[in-house]
């Protein structure tokens, strides 16, 4: 067998101009063991007294299950939203040049920047039957404060940013002038979206949608405030987790942490698993 060059080998490390991979690496290292593992070990170690059967047990018991489908149901719906409608925000503040663009894009930042405490007020506000959009919506025969539609809506509004601002960069980069010569050879703009703008921003669509999904998951403050909070109806799981470390159910507490971090766990895999294998089918440029 014919040896392996040494300059031929993949270096360990990429070699750079400024030193400091030792220790920059067990920054790295140790700040996530103090920030992820370490907590959620002890969340594993917690649970697991309970046993994998009263993990599953407490999982199953109507209430919480009702919290659990109420969580991944509203976050996954309101990310599917953020998706449609965070694609065409993103589309058109990068393709489009109109006054007040740049308040417009200013804008979709401001779920970040507000407290959602804050947001699940105005949210409320507006939405209660007595509110701007909630009183003519009452008269329709529609209710969106303290029912699953308010989580819904709330959800969307936290979610939004994750959507638009992933998009927005893939947006800009790609280029018009692959768009322009189908155009001239006579693709219409339906499969000029369908053959070259989708498939080079499916990647970016994916995280958009994932990143969403998992702010949907884990938001709190913005939902307690709409939802009206009644257990197998509106009832969140992380409101029900607060309600059990309240009433010393500690054990179970950390069994509905566990059983939402497990779920969340195989749902983005999976997400990101798609997202490779489009990539790989797709290509870098996504064609």
């Amino acid at each position: 067998m014919t040896a392996i060059p040494p300059t031929a080998r993949r270096p360990f490390k990429t070699p750079s101009a400024l030193p400091g991979f030792a220790p920059t690496m067990t920054v790295t290292l140790v700040w996530l063991a103090v920030i992820v593992l370490v907590p959620l070990g002890a969340l594993i170690v917690k649970a697991s007294s309970l046993g994998l059967g009263g993990i599953v047990g407490v999982a199953l018991q109507p209430r919480v299950f009702a919290s659990l489908r109420v969580t991944f149901g509203m976050a996954s719906a309101a990310a599917l939203v953020d998706l449609v409608f965070g694609a065409l925000i993103a589309w058109t503040l990068t393709r489009y040049d109109f006054p007040g663009r740049r308040l417009l894009d200013a804008m979709v930042d401001l779920p970040f920047a507000l407290p959602t405490a804050v947001a699940g007020i105005a949210l409320t506000a507006l939405y209660a039957e007595n509110g701007w959009l909630g009183a003519p919506l009452a008269r329709l025969g529609l209710k969106v404060a303290f029912t699953p539609v308010g989580v819904i809506v709330a959800l969307i509004f936290v979610g939004l940013p994750f959507v638009v601002r992933t998009l927005q960069p893939v947006l800009e980069e790609l280029d018009r002038e692959v768009e322009q010569a189908a155009a001239t050879l006579g693709a219409t703009r339906a499969r000029i979206v369908a053959r070259i703008v989708l498939p080079s921003v499916w990647p970016a669509l994916l995280t958009g949608f994932a990143l969403a999904f998992a702010r949907g998951i884990g938001e709190y403050g913005s939902v307690i405030f709409i939802a009206g909070n009644m257990p197998m109806v509106s009832e969140i799981a992380p409101l029900l987790i607060v309600t059990r470390l309240e009433q010393y159910e500690y054990p179970a507490a950390t069994a509905i942490a566990i059983v939402m971090l497990a779920i969340s766990f195989f749902v983005l895999l999976g997400i990101n698993a798609l997202q490779g294998w489009s990539q790989r089918r797709l290509g870098p440029g996504g064609a």
